[in-house]
């Protein structure tokens, strides 16, 4: 898979010139419940966009996996970026790729407080630079989502990304996650999507173990794999869309 870090200059050279866009895996690092891995979110953008780009061709550059998740600092293990200095940073990022000669940008998205900063990141460039996408946005994903877990898929620790890692990294413990955590309302799930918590004391008093109405115990490894390659053929499909509107190659 053509990973950025894997490439000497000569090849990403030799890329531009052939008009080749990027993608770029933006995840976090905090916790998941009592089942989940502290990278999960990283995880799922880094090897959902490698597998998508075994498919297309794409250059995938290094995850970003430090991004903004206060809410849950007060579960060991979270490290958390302020939301503007996160901004400031992918800006940067994306900036470096375009000016080096990347036609195009792909952001790969796997934790929803990513969402607000790098679509105001997105509105600095030119129109169709860069592109924002999770990785279950994908109406084919979506719906297996759906039918695999209803409403206890929940907001946080949710069993579709933790499947996916149990696919790739193997299961932890259930322990907690066993017994089914309080389900949430449609209109609390729509007031806090985009991973609008609360302070980090208030978030963890109202879940103690981490899990947002997420089932985490229904994952197994095999609904990851399930999982796995219908986001890499999605994410593959889509990104050949936005290198065709860029007029690339790859």
């Amino acid at each position: 898979m053509p990973q950025l870090a894997l490439l000497t200059w000569l090849e990403v050279e030799e890329r531009l010139q052939a008009g080749a866009c990027a993608l770029l895996p933006l995840g976090s690092t905090e916790q998941h419940g009592p089942m989940g891995l502290i990278g999960t979110d990283t995880i799922c953008a880094q090897e959902i966009a490698q597998g998508a780009a075994d498919l297309c061709d794409a250059v995938v550059a290094p995850a970003f996996c430090y991004t903004p998740a206060p809410f849950n600092t007060q579960f060991p293990g979270t490290l958390s970026l302020p939301e503007d200095l996160f901004e400031r940073c992918l800006h940067e990022i994306c900036q470096g790729l375009l000016v080096q000669g990347f036609k195009g940008v792909f952001l790969v998205n796997g934790h929803g407080a990513n969402l607000r900063p790098a679509r105001a990141v997105a509105q600095t460039f030119h129109e169709g630079a860069l592109h924002v996408q999770s990785w279950w946005d994908p109406s084919a994903v979506a719906q297996m989502r759906a039918e695999m877990f209803g409403a206890w898929e929940g907001m946080h620790a949710t069993p579709s990304e933790v499947a996916i890692t149990q696919a790739l990294h193997g299961c932890k413990p259930q322990n907690a996650a066993a017994t089914p955590p309080r389900q949430l309302s449609a209109e609390y799930m729509k007031a806090h999507s985009g991973d609008r918590h609360g302070s980090p004391e208030a978030h963890r008093a109202a879940f103690p173990d981490g899990r947002v109405g997420s089932h985490s115990a229904l994952a197994t490894p095999a609904l990851g794999a399930q999982l796995l390659k219908s986001a890499r053929e999605a994410l593959a499909r889509d990104y050949r869309a936005f290198c065709g509107l860029r007029g690339t190659l790859r």
